[in-house]
């Protein structure tokens, strides 16, 4: 038999017990919804971490550290020059690191502790500058009030919520709600915070050299304008040295504070920094990167052992989640082998006359097979399309209720084009496998004895 004549018959064959056939396809559509559904929210958590690290900085920057930095001492066990004899990580160092394959761009750690006045009252707190192009990179500014920083010199400022809280007085007990945000900045936004500071400037030394080798230290003041408030830290991962108050870096640097990212014992006029992050375009490109700043005689670390692990705890979700959602399937199996074994009882008599015609055993498992194959089709097209929609209800669902707890919403869910074609595939493969026992037995009926049934 032709192939076009086979699938013709298993067709019209579906179509004459359709009631039965069709509670079995359904059953094959809520088995592979079921797959569908499970995987795709494990898909879409994975993409949305990948996200989040991303914009948050971490996943794709190298931070670059001194060697000659007593804090990093006990690195001197690493491949690279004593610390002694390590280069000093100044500004030529930075344009030289920020030139290297894959780098964006490196820029300075600037921080200090200095005094804020709001209202003529006075507040101590860490002050940190970031970089302009942390607008675009780098999550903790999404959700912000306000606006960011309109220039990389502007004197602005953004208020992390606590310090925001701080200047207004508020003190937030525990297990009292979070202060809406909004609320937070809307008497802020606008306002001006006064700046004290030391300032370090080069001094003729006692030779009356100006070599940069002597310093003097002048107290000054700096008027910042309050752009913007935000709720999430962009410095979380630095525990105690975290800052609540962000400046432009460019203005950081030109401010040229005493207590901040700079070494100041240095006996160079060229500012010496303790660390600079370096951000990398691709973060496929940061052992790259990391390993070049070794070389240079730097220290350098990086968060790509954690996103392995995170890419292998996905991994295992997966997995489980597969694995469950395969079990509707393979009940549904169960139904198939059930329906195709009473067509065999109902159709012995025209299966004995197709044999009787000249019909091979291999025509028969094919029509089968056909028949199997055909429910498997039909029912992985119809699952993934109720998976698809479950997946999107679950995502709206799960919205709305972010938005109650005054979170920004979120896409936890996600079907690639892989997911809907190896879905079908391994909806029909099921069906195939499922059809294995009816076809070999329609296929061993003797035409005689079929002929004489009923």
């Amino acid at each position: 038999m032709k192939f076009y004549d086979v699938t013709d018959l298993a067709i019209r064959n579906l179509r004459e017990s359709g009631f039965r056939n069709s509670l079995t396809t359904i059953g094959i559509s809520v088995g592979v919804a079921s797959l569908v559904a499970m995987l795709s929210l494990g898909i879409g958590l994975q993409q949305l971490a990948s996200r989040r690290l991303q914009k948050s900085g971490l996943f794709d920057t190298v931070v670059a550290t001194s060697r000659r930095d007593l804090r990093n001492f006990r690195e001197q066990r690493d491949d690279g020059p004593p610390p002694a004899e390590s280069p000093a990580l100044d500004e030529p160092a930075r344009r030289k690191i920020e030139q290297l394959p894959g780098a964006v761009e490196a820029y300075p750690d600037i921080r200090f502790v200095t005094e804020m006045r709001f209202d003529d009252k006075p507040h101590l707190t860490m002050v940190a500058g970031v970089p302009f192009s942390a607008k675009n990179n780098n999550d903790a500014f999404d959700g912000m009030q306000g606006s960011f920083f309109s220039s990389e010199t502007g004197p602005e400022v953004i208020l992390q919520k606590s310090f925001a809280e701080e200047l207004l007085g508020i003190r937030s007990k525990p297990g009292a709600d979070d202060t809406n945000i909004a609320e937070l900045a809307k008497p802020l936004l606008g306002k001006e915070l006064t700046m004290r500071y030391a300032e370090r400037t080069a001094s003729p030394s006692s030779t009356g050299l100006s070599d940069g080798a002597a310093y003097s230290v002048v107290s000054r003041q700096q008027a910042l304008k309050i752009v913007g408030v935000t709720d999430l830290d962009p410095d979380s991962m630095r525990g105690t040295a975290r800052a609540r108050v962000f400046l432009p870096l460019k203005l950081a640097q030109d401010l040229h504070v005493m207590q901040s990212g700079l070494r100041d014992a240095s006996p160079s006029s060229a500012p010496t920094y303790t660390s600079i992050s370096v951000r990398v375009g691709n973060p496929n490109q940061v052992p790259a990167v990391e390993d070049a700043i070794k070389k240079m005689g730097f220290s350098a670390f990086s968060l790509v052992d954690a996103t392995r692990s995170m890419r292998q705890f996905f991994a295992v979700l997966d997995g489980f989640l597969a694995i469950f959602g395969s079990l509707a399937l393979a009940v549904a199996s169960i139904g198939i082998v059930n329906t195709l074994v009473m067509a065999i009882l109902e159709r012995r008599r025209e299966i004995g006359i197709m044999k009787a015609l000249g019909a091979s055993d291999a025509d028969v498992r094919g029509l089968f097979f056909a028949e199997a194959g055909a429910m498997g089709l039909v029912g992985g097209a119809v699952g993934v399309t109720l998976g698809w929609a479950i997946g999107r209800l679950i995502n709206f669902g799960t919205n709305i209720y972010l938005e109650r707890q005054n979170f920004p919403p979120a896409q936890i869910w996600s079907v690639p084009l892989w997911l809907v074609l190896s879905a079908i595939a391994f909806s029909i493969v099921v069906s195939l496998l499922s059809g294995l026992y009816p076809a070999a037995r329609a296929a061993r009926l003797d035409p005689v004895q079929a002929l004489r049934y009923e």
